[in-house]
């Protein structure tokens, strides 16, 4: 059996039976190679978009469009475009997370190493929110196989949600550190 590093191993038959093992051929083969990775938002930085918000998130340019047909939908459903002002907003007024995984969709569309057409699923989904906060979930494909390759677009394509994050009025969640208890205590 040829391994993933293309070392070679012998497997006593009866193993195959008992031991489950990758085949990575199909992986090869396709040309692409799964990117299946969370990011976890922190619940208490989900809200209704305001019209700074909305006004900021006019001018990104991967999501000027969605955001202009958006605000175009809520003033033809009766609403207003530039805030909300009651206490519960109107189901089809935007939220700061949803706007972000546009976002993340547009981003990931507008890379030439990340596949977007034919049969390799596309998509950036909400998971159950539990104690670590909103899983945003990307679902994609990388246009190469190559290990080193793949772990670089991986580690860029999240590097720059969890700098993008803020942006959105988001925070990612992470357990409290050290420096937090800290920067408590001095509260105190």
């Amino acid at each position: 059996m040829q391994n993933w590093d293309n070392t070679i191993t012998v497997v006593p038959t009866h193993k195959l039976l008992d031991t489950p093992c990758r085949n990575w051929r199909g992986m090869t083969e396709s040309g692409g190679r799964r990117i299946k990775r969370a990011l976890h938002v922190d619940l208490t930085s989900i809200a209704f978009c305001n019209s700074e918000m909305i006004e900021r998130f006019r001018k990104i340019g991967l999501i000027q469009d969605y955001v202009e047909q958006r605000i175009a939908d809520v003033v033809a459903r009766g609403g207003r475009d530039d805030a909300c002002t009651r206490d519960v907003c109107a189901e089809h007024e935007l939220t700061n997370v949803g706007v972000f995984r546009v976002y993340i969709s547009a981003y990931l569309k507008s890379r030439a190493d990340v596949h977007q057409e034919g049969d390799m699923a596309f998509l950036i989904r909400q998971l159950d929110p539990g104690p670590m906060g909103l899983p945003l979930e990307v679902y994609a494909f990388t246009k190469t196989t190559a290990w080193g390759s793949y772990e670089a677009i991986q580690a860029e394509i999240f590097e720059h949600l969890v700098a993008a994050a803020p942006a959105f009025g988001l925070r990612v969640f992470q357990q409290p550190t050290g420096t937090d208890f800290r920067v408590l205590a001095a509260v105190a």
